[in-house]
């Protein structure tokens, strides 16, 4: 299955094919959604956590494309790196506009998944 791909990024908006217009979303082969941050307690910091990525990898992801915000304030903890990598799992960290160019292009050929934040 092939992940949705995001079809226009700016300040707190998303474009997802399929899901249309949010402000962060989860996405995966084969679905996505709306991300909201209070089912895990996310915050800009500590930032993403398991508990964000769990959902993703249980939908057959094998790279997960993580971004910090349009202004990186984000966190991406070093314990969720190697969370990923324990589990031989590909994670990308970069700005949000980088983070979705990059889904995008691996989308093609990666079972990818994504974080994806539209503000700060």
């Amino acid at each position: 299955m092939t992940s949705p791909e995001i079809l226009a990024v700016s300040w707190g908006r998303l474009e997802v094919e399929g899901l249309g217009v949010v402000k962060d979303v989860k996405v995966w082969p084969g679905g996505g959604r709306e991300w909201d941050w209070t089912e895990t307690g996310t915050g800009h910091s500590p930032g993403i956590q398991p508990a964000d990525i769990e959902e993703l990898l249980a939908a057959g992801a094998v790279a997960v494309v993580l971004s910090q915000g349009m202004e990186k304030r984000l966190e991406v903890p070093p314990s969720t790196v190697e969370w990923l990598a324990a589990r031989e799992v590909t994670v990308h960290v970069a700005e949000t506009t980088e983070a979705v160019g990059l889904y995008n292009r691996l989308r093609a050929t990666t079972a990818v998944a994504g974080l994806f934040h539209s503000t700060c």
